[in-house]
């Protein structure tokens, strides 16, 4: 569609298309307070800092938040939390399970650390290994295995903390040389003092 209109100026003609109405998709942002107690779910409070001459101006007044571990004695665990001070005085009251079912927390979902006895005990008799899960495409036939030349690698634990995959018989040349100068090292320094008159 074209609108044609006589310029009164020059006498010419000029054609203009008129401006389309563009469809605007109105947007809308949900943004989840960051700093909110996981257990009681205390947030922050927007309050007016008050000068001298009494003009006020806004600012947020922040939630004391602390990241902590509680022990949940049921599930046999240190579950960690980001709760409120007033929540932890309200947990020595209540307890951890009390409090999370008000909250509608499920804590079996909650970063936690093991403190049961049985993984204690699993964890200091497999200490320095690597958990590693099973591989389902892993050789079933033994004999074949063992008779052939290829040796899978498998996962140690560096000085750092890194993970390093190594071949069979790699140990005595990665780990060997350091026990060696470890244990040679208490006799090798000897002090020796001499007197001179």
């Amino acid at each position: 569609m074209s609108l044609t209109m006589r310029s009164t100026f020059a006498g010419q003609s000029l054609a203009f298309k008129p401006a389309t109405v563009q469809n605007r998709v109105a947007r809308v942002l949900t943004v989840d307070a960051k700093k909110v107690c996981d257990l009681t779910g205390k947030k922050r409070n927007k309050a007016n800092s008050v000068c001298f001459s009494n003009k006020k101006s806004r600012k947020w007044q922040e939630p004391n938040l602390q990241n902590k571990k509680v022990f949940w004695e049921e599930g046999q665990r240190w579950v960690k939390l980001r709760i409120c001070t007033k929540a932890i005085k309200t947990l020595e009251k209540k307890g951890v399970a009390e409090m999370a079912k008000e909250a509608g927390i499920d804590l079996w979902n909650v970063p936690f650390e093991d403190a049961r006895p049985q993984r204690k005990a699993f964890l200091a008799e497999n200490k320095g290994k690597v958990p590693v899960a099973r591989n389902p495409r892993q050789m079933k036939n033994q004999e074949k295995l063992a008779s052939s030349k290829k040796q899978p690698r498998y996962p140690v634990y560096e000085e750092g903390g890194r993970i390093v995959y190594i071949l069979p018989g790699m140990e005595e040349m990665i780990f060997g040389k350091k026990d060696e100068q470890q244990q040679a090292a208490p006799e090798d320094l000897e002090l020796k003092i001499t007197l001179t008159e």
